[in-house]
């Protein structure tokens, strides 16, 4: 009979075997304070569960059929004791919980640069973050390190107790960037740059992954994350120098195509200019960047001509790759000139004044018509009809219009 309880209870000793405590204990200081909100949060939330758990039990218990003695009042219906005990306690949980949630989720905002690397220990003044450019591919991470000039893939490391600030962007979908170990996770959008600060504690070798569904290779979007020494970290710099390889905008037009189970990869150059034509999505030569769109925007935008121009910014940017005519049509086309609000005024000016003496030059009889689709009687049909090119061609160019 103990040896049958022993397997029965195998299946479960086998589950909890897999049980991993990183998000309770994490190694980062950042996951251990929102591993705390987590459990005074719980705690708090249990001191109403645990009594109204108990108090159904007490009651199911207690007026049970076979309990004939049991004192029952079937005409009560108020009791200001008791209205004031249910109505108080949850009232001041909920006041403790939004407090605590105030408070943490400005402490902890990932935007936030931390001000400690461990309970009692404040940043130095001196010491610089590291930075690490994280872009989300499809199914695969891309980390940049600008300060020493480097790139991975599916590999991420720090130093121990040195702050890290994340740059974060996608290069088609959402995704979700997660390190259990070291902070809470960051979404990854294209367009769009997220941060996250944090900083890891304890030597060691964590896991990441993305936390988002991103399609078929999702599953497979996991790296190795390596908290090192000061050393270490030296270390593993100079040996990803050593791969090579150079990270430019050719080299990352090839890793942005969709691909599973990458194995891990080092870039030991990195064409300086990249991780801003990721953010504006304008890697591939030629392509409008979002930001000079923007700046464009701002200025006033250009006219309906520009159409043609802004066509290539179309979020499906794989359907046009390397088919440029397709959104520019048959002919190459191209922005001569953009003029100001004032210009513009006066150009539109200079066109009605053409319009003014092409009218006064060719008379129309005003004559009523005298029947549908007829001419006024003796004014021929082609006098009716306006030439706008009859002056010749209107000049576009901004140098003929004349001084605001």
């Amino acid at each position: 009979m103990r040896r049958l309880r022993l397997l029965l209870l195998a299946p479960v000793v086998a589950m909890l075997s897999a049980c991993d405590l990183v998000v309770l204990k994490p190694a980062g200081d950042v996951a251990a304070q929102q591993g705390d909100l987590l459990m005074i949060s719980t705690l708090l939330m249990l001191l109403i569960i645990v009594p109204v758990m108990a108090l159904i039990v007490f009651f199911a218990w207690k007026y049970r059929a076979s309990n004939k003695d049991a004192e029952y009042h079937p005409d009560w219906d108020h009791s200001t004791s008791l209205e004031l005990v249910i109505w108080a306690a949850p009232l001041l949980i909920i006041i403790c919980l939004g407090a605590l949630t105030w408070a943490g989720t400005h402490l902890l905002d990932p935007y936030r640069p931390i001000d400690r690397i461990k309970p009692g220990h404040a940043v130095a003044e001196n010491v610089e973050p590291l930075q690490v450019n994280v872009v989300a591919l499809d199914w695969k991470w891309m980390f940049i390190y600008p300060q020493y000039g480097v790139a991975t893939v599916n590999e991420l490391a720090a130093p121990v107790d040195r702050p890290i600030r994340f740059h974060i962007t996608s290069s088609s979908v959402m995704n979700s960037f997660y390190i259990p170990a070291l902070a809470g996770q960051i979404y990854a959008m294209p367009g769009m740059e997220t941060k996250l600060h944090a900083v890891i504690n304890r030597p060691g070798e964590y896991q990441g992954f993305s936390a988002n569904y991103s399609g078929d290779g999702f599953s497979h979007m996991r790296f190795a994350f390596h908290g090192l020494d000061q050393a270490g970290f030296d270390q593993w710099i100079a040996g990803v120098r050593q791969g090579g390889q150079t990270l430019d905008r050719d080299r990352y037009l090839e890793l942005e195509k969709p691909s599973e189970k990458v194995p891990v990869m080092h870039f030991g150059q990195v064409d300086g200019a990249l991780w801003d034509a990721i953010l504006n999505m304008c890697v591939e030569p030629g392509k409008m960047c979002m930001g000079e769109m923007m700046q464009i925007d701002r200025k006033g935008g250009l006219s309906l001509a520009s159409v043609r121009n802004t066509m290539p910014l179309i979020y499906d940017k794989y359907a046009g790759r390397g088919k440029s005519p397709a959104y520019f049509g048959s002919n190459e086309s191209y922005v001569m000139t953009i003029c100001t609000p004032l210009q513009a005024e006066a150009a539109a000016a200079d066109r009605m004044r053409r319009a003014e003496v092409q009218a006064v030059a060719t008379p129309v009889s005003l004559d009523r018509l005298t029947g549908q689709g007829l001419s006024p009687k003796g004014t021929p049909m082609a006098a009716l009809t306006s030439n706008p090119f009859a002056a010749g061609p209107v000049s576009t160019d901004i140098r003929s219009a004349p001084n605001a």
